[in-house]
């Protein structure tokens, strides 16, 4: 009887303790839970971290399957202040034999933190170059996705080696002239005219006010999430934030602002682009002037959308890159019997 006794105790002690462990991290520690929910989210979706080196210097990334399949392979550039984990929404909804590999950029998360040089749009361009070489992406053609800065430095890597690349999607790009001023161009414009130094950029969060803020700027939908999980995001990105600030004003400075709209003579590849239409940090006017400068460019606009397009319409985003991606197969295929 006793030993039955003690043996139910050991049983639901068992239980208890992750139960235990799991609300004491989200109560006291949420941001490490959000990082440990991340590790089992790629596992699921079979997503291997792995580490690549150009010289020194080294690139923390994730990827799933192998090059040499029915499609090419895919690189995933996330946008400013994210990690190579905003893909994982996306990446759920595509083919597990498609190939894809999710990079954190310069000074993000796992991948090396040097200097001011390697954060303006050039110099990211150049650390992704010598990614894609470290990791052996370059021997056949390959599919690049990039979105928001991410997608600044996808279409100025396509002008600048435009035979490692099959195809590009852009989605909501930075780096363009915009006919039309977003919410967030206007705020910035108004902190230009301030000139001070500490003025609050609003996408670098210190307060959970400012947080809420930012996402209300970057997603049409709101997202509701709980008050632990707003502190856990909160608490992961303040210990970065003088290094996001560092990167913001190189990217939004003289040399990198418009380095999309000065390179789209040279861009060769097959463009998709990808646009939510009430993006209130890079108006969607941003997709006319893709499509009247590149007039071959395939153009998707998503109702009731902003510019977090991976995290508001993940399954639309996935579904339209795969479709592009066999749509060029198909036109390929065309070319190689008429040639």
């Amino acid at each position: 009887m006793e030993l039955g006794v003690t043996k139910s105790m050991l049983a639901g002690g068992v239980l208890v303790l992750p139960v235990l462990a799991f609300i004491t991290s989200f109560v006291f520690w949420p941001g490490a839970l959000l990082k440990a929910y991340n590790w089992y989210w790629r596992r699921r979706l079979g997503l291997v971290v792995r580490y690549s080196h150009s010289g020194s210097y080294r690139f923390c990334y994730s990827s799933r399957g192998t090059p040499g399949g029915a499609t090419p392979s895919m690189l995933l550039l996330h946008g400013f202040s994210a990690t190579k984990d905003m893909w994982l929404p996306v990446v759920k909804h595509i083919p597990r034999n498609q190939h894809v590999v999710c990079v954190d950029m310069p000074g993000h998360e796992g991948t090396s933190r040097t200097c001011a040089e390697d954060y303006s749009i050039q110099g990211q361009v150049g650390r992704i170059h010598q990614f894609v070489q470290s990791i052996g992406l370059d021997k056949r053609p390959f599919h690049l996705v990039g979105t928001s800065m991410g997608g600044n430095v996808a279409g100025v890597y396509a002008a600048c080696y435009p035979a490692h690349l099959s195809s590009v999607s852009l989605l909501c790009p930075a780096g363009l002239v915009y006919p039309t001023d977003s919410e967030f161009i206007i705020r910035l414009r108004e902190m230009e005219k301030s000139q001070e130094e500490e003025e609050a950029i609003p996408l670098i969060p210190t307060t959970p006010q400012e947080l809420e803020n930012m996402l209300r700027l970057c997603c049409h939908t709101s997202l509701n999430l709980p008050r632990q999980v707003m502190r856990g995001l909160l608490d992961n990105r303040i210990p970065n934030n003088d290094f996001y600030r560092e990167v913001f004003m190189e990217i939004v400075g003289e040399k990198s602002r418009h380095s999309l709209q000065e390179n789209l003579p040279l861009i060769t590849a097959p463009l998709q682009v990808i646009w939510g239409k009430e993006d209130q940090v890079l108006d969607v006017s941003g997709a006319a002037v893709l499509q009247a400068a590149l007039p071959g460019c395939q153009v998707e606009l998503l109702d009731n959308c902003g510019h977090s397009v991976a995290l508001e319409r993940p399954r639309k985003v996935a579904n339209l890159i795969m479709d592009f991606l066999s749509a060029q197969e198909v036109t390929g295929e065309d070319a190689k019997k008429h040639s």
